[in-house]
């Protein structure tokens, strides 16, 4: 090396010839180490960090394409269909890499050749943007705007000039629809163009024409089909069109988890509560590019898999059944009443096992169905949750099994007379114990517990001045059981009720709560409420979901993936004797001697019946308008052994009006014997 650079730099500098050699000698050295420093690198990128720049370049180049699924189906009960899937032809368009919207012109002027689209929803802007994708269009619309524009707003300051300049005729609307269409398309992913009526005629002359228009497929699509007929939407809900896409108010939500903008999605109640489980899996195709712009190849992935079925709770036959005795419930004489509600549970399980309900027009008597008025529609029941104000004083310990009479008798306090249905001048005055009170529907019994609960030393004629903290109190006791506060059923928006305002300024309403005449409820909570004295005191979350299943090979229901476990929102804490004092006094509400006892229109029904009626006083128009009653029920059966709890609500009728609510009991009792379960099956296991 010393030799090297000797001869390098050693050498005398008085010739030319040996400076030009030291210069070159000098390049060669630096570019040698140049070449050793590259091919280094290229070994380190190439060894170390190789798998690494593959797996960029096949991300590069590899794009993975979704096409939709059938949706899950929706079964009764019985396994019987309620909601099913109609398949039709249709027309689609998958977008490709870097399709400019001339392009997409061009293909949707020769698509609309051989097919006609729905244009009641296209905008003017619309039409305008379908405009000025065509580049013969475009540039004479720059033409006229004279420079009036920068690159960044030129496409809109063309949009605006078209809708307030040309003349957009009705010839247009077909292609600039499907161009719509088209162009709202993510890059690979698949619209639908056509969906309904698509004709024979239209798919031959579609599929002739294919090559002259890429993308354009003849497809298949779903729509929702309801073979036992739509009755049932209600409370199963809706699914969005691909002509509506994705609900504007989930938009954002939906497409971060993975939908396109015209995927149909469960808009409303079960169908929406259960899209995971009924939208299925998109197929998947990996599709390979070359330089960005061209497929050069589609594998397929992942088939898809169809959406997993619902299979509910809910008998279709009785649930027909019963819906038509709730609507024949508002026939007749019935006055300013504005509807009818009822539902039937498992008091065991929660399981829905029908639900009805029908709005009436006062004025014209028109009628509405509306299944879903047993969950969101609130009413001032009435006596039926005074089994709810006994369990309470039994937990407060204001009155024991052993130690529970009173007198019943007219309560004057605070500047008011509040009575019971039967003793409105004290002529009925008695000593009774709580089941009593149960059986006759004793509302001074009832005031008399409040007062209790409240500390408050009754004195007749006196001022009420109660404690205000006794809305809490009751209220407290009445939640336990599922009244004030929302069941938690799998269908969303259920109200909570509606409480009265409480409050010193309103302490006498405290009386009124206690007999059921203050605070509403649906007809959900009171069916919960009594479920939860039925099953021995355990609040059950409602449901309508048995079971989630597959499909089997041949397109029916197929194995069980899950199933709705009883869910125990909560125990009531009252002792075996506690308990007995309410569920005697439902009894004898039937099956009683005394004379005031109030169902003993219910006294035919076998198996024998438990239950509680509620009479409350209200009003056609608000305070200052027509006196009405609302008619009410919450019960159960078999008395001994509980296995259905029906309730049920009938607001605004006659002052007059009598046996409304016991006379569709037994119509529901016998329907739900009939289709549901059988009395011998019942009989035996009590055997």
């Amino acid at each position: 090396m010393n030799n090297f650079l000797k001869g390098l730099f050693g050498r005398r500098k008085d010739k030319g010839g040996s400076k030009i050699s030291f210069r070159l000698n000098f390049i060669f050295v630096i570019v040698g180490i140049l070449f050793a420093a590259l091919i280094a690198k290229l070994a380190y990128l190439q060894v170390i960090d190789g798998n690494q720049y593959k797996a960029e370049v096949n991300r590069s180049d590899t794009t993975i394409k979704t096409d939709n699924v059938q949706r899950g189906m929706i079964y009764d009960s019985t396994g019987k269909v309620l909601v099913g899937n109609n398949t039709h032809r249709a027309i689609t368009y998958t977008k490709g890499l870097n399709v400019l919207p001339s392009k997409m012109y061009e293909i949707a002027n020769a698509l609309s050749q051989y097919v006609t689209v729905p244009t009641d929803t296209l905008t003017k802007r619309q039409m305008a943007n379908y405009y000025v994708a065509s580049p013969t269009n475009a540039e004479k619309i720059r033409q006229k705007l004279n420079g009036n524009y920068t690159t960044a707003n030129v496409s809109e300051k063309e949009v605006d000039y078209v809708m307030k300049h040309v003349d957009l005729n009705n010839s247009m609307k077909v292609p600039a629809t499907i161009y719509t269409k088209m162009n709202g398309a993510y890059q690979l992913s698949t619209t639908y163009i056509k969906t309904n009526n698509v004709s024979s005629k239209e798919v031959a002359e579609v599929g002739e024409h294919l090559s002259e228009m890429p993308g354009i497929q003849i497809g298949t699509s779903w729509s929702r089909d309801y073979p036992q007929g739509g009755a049932i939407k209600s409370i199963i809900g809706t699914v969005s069109s691909e002509k509506i896409g994705l609900p504007s108010d989930r938009v954002n939500e939906l497409l971060s988890q993975g939908y396109s903008r015209n995927d149909s999605v469960g808009q409303s109640y079960l169908e929406q509560e259960y899209e995971p489980t009924l939208k299925g899996t998109k197929a998947q195709t990996q599709v390979v590019v070359t330089r960005g712009t061209s497929v050069t190849k589609e594998i397929k992935k992942y088939g898809g898999q169809k959406g997993d079925n619902l299979q509910l709770t809910i008998n279709d036959k009785f649930q027909n059944k019963l819906q038509s005795l709730v609507e024949n419930a508002e026939s007749g004489s019935v006055g300013n009443s504005t509807g009818a509600y009822a539902v039937v549970m498992n008091p065991h399980t929660g399981a829905i096992i029908g639900m009805a309900g029908v709005n009436r027009n006062p004025k014209t008597g028109k009628l509405t169905a509306n299944e879903l008025g047993a969950i969101n529609n609130s009413i001032v029941m009435g006596s039926v949750v005074k089994g709810a104000t006994v369990s309470g004083a039994l937990m407060d310990g204001v009155i024991t099994p052993t130690n529970d009479i009173l007198t019943e008798k007219p309560i004057i306090a605070g500047g008011t007379k509040k009575t019971s249905w039967f003793n409105k001048n004290g002529s009925a005055n008695m000593n009774i114990d709580a089941s009593t009170a149960l059986e006759v529907s004793s509302n001074s019994y009832m005031m008399q517990l409040a007062m209790k609960e409240a500390k408050f030393n009754y004195v007749e004629g006196g001022p009420l001045n109660m404690n205000p903290n006794v809305f809490n109190i009751m209220r407290g006791y009445f939640n336990q059981f599922g009244l004030g506060v929302k069941t938690g059923i799998d269908i969303p928006g259920e109200s909570a009720g509606i409480q009265g305002p409480g409050g010193a300024a309103n302490i006498g309403h405290a009386l009124d709560l206690s007999f059921g005449n203050y605070d509403a409820y649906t007809t959900l909570q009171v069916a919960q409420y009594m479920s939860t004295i039925a099953n021995g005191g355990y609040r059950l979350q409602p449901h309508v979901l048995q079971s989630i299943r597959g499909t089997s090979a041949n397109g029916k229901l197929g194995r069980v993936k899950y199933s709705f476990e009883p869910n125990v929102l909560n125990e009531i804490n009252m002792t075996q004797a506690q308990k007995k004092v309410v569920t005697d006094g439902l009894y004898d509400v039937v099956h009683g001697t005394n004379q005031y006892k109030t169902g003993i229109n219910l006294n035919t029904i076998s198996p024998s019946v438990s239950a509680k009626t509620g009479t409350a006083q209200t009003y056609y128009g608000g305070r200052k308008g027509t006196e009405t009653v609302t008619l009410s029920l919450a019960s159960y059966a078999p008395s001994s052994d509980p296995q259905v709890v029906v309730a049920l609500a009938i607001p605004n009728l006659p002052v007059d009006a009598e046996d409304n609510n016991t006379n569709l009991a037994k119509q529901i009792y016998a329907a739900y014997w009939k289709y549901v379960q059988s009395t011998s099956t019942v009989s035996s296991s009590n055997n």
